[in-house]
């Protein structure tokens, strides 16, 4: 079973890229949704999060991201903490769902495949990378956010130039949908043959 890093910093293209592939048959786990779901999911992980953010950062039994997003985005430490906690229970789940798969190729997406160190697991890794003023405007858009939380965001992951001097394979997500399914045709057809 070959394992493949999906990466791309925020508003990159990244997860539409992974439900393309998976429109081709390829099992695709997605970190950052999954790490999402777990902590509305596990409840020593809820507890340890109440415990340092307060019992406010959940309503109705689930994690309200607008209200822990400013507080570990604004500082290193906090973000650091939640990464130490969370990342660990996401690594054991898609073990556990890496052993589920009998397809010959599988995907693990994750914003910070390199920062987590988790691109040390894949046989190969691909980037998604657009420029920085396009990833600016998709997120904006997407999750209703500011300008600024966007850059605050960006900042604390890699540089698109930093990702791809890593990685096997660049898709460059720049121009439309349409040259996006070309691009990720020609990866498809690049993966089978590697």
């Amino acid at each position: 079973m070959k394992l493949i890093g999906l990466t791309g910093g925020i508003g990159s293209g990244k997860s539409t890229v992974g439900k393309l592939l998976e429109n081709k048959g390829i099992p695709v786990y997605y970190s950052d949704l999954r790490a999402r779901e777990i902590m509305n999911e596990t409840p020593e992980i809820i507890a340890q999060l109440k415990a340092w953010y307060g019992d406010e950062i959940y309503v109705n039994d689930t994690l309200d991201r607008e209200k822990l997003g400013p507080i570990v985005f604004s500082d290193s430490e906090k973000l650091n903490k939640l990464n130490a906690l969370v990342h660990p229970a996401v690594f054991e789940d898609f073990d556990r769902w890496k052993q589920e798969q009998t397809s010959p190729i599988i995907i693990k997406e994750a914003a910070i495949l390199f920062e987590s160190g988790s691109y040390k697991e894949c046989d190969l890794v691909v980037t998604v990378s657009a420029p920085e003023e396009v990833r600016i405007i998709r997120t904006m858009e997407r999750d209703q956010m500011s300008r600024e939380k966007v850059i605050n965001r960006m900042s604390k992951q890699w540089p698109d130039q930093k990702r791809e001097s890593k990685a096997d394979y660049i898709i460059r997500n720049d121009s439309g949908f349409i040259e996006l399914e070309r691009a990720v045709e020609q990866f498809y057809y690049w993966i089978q043959h590697q």
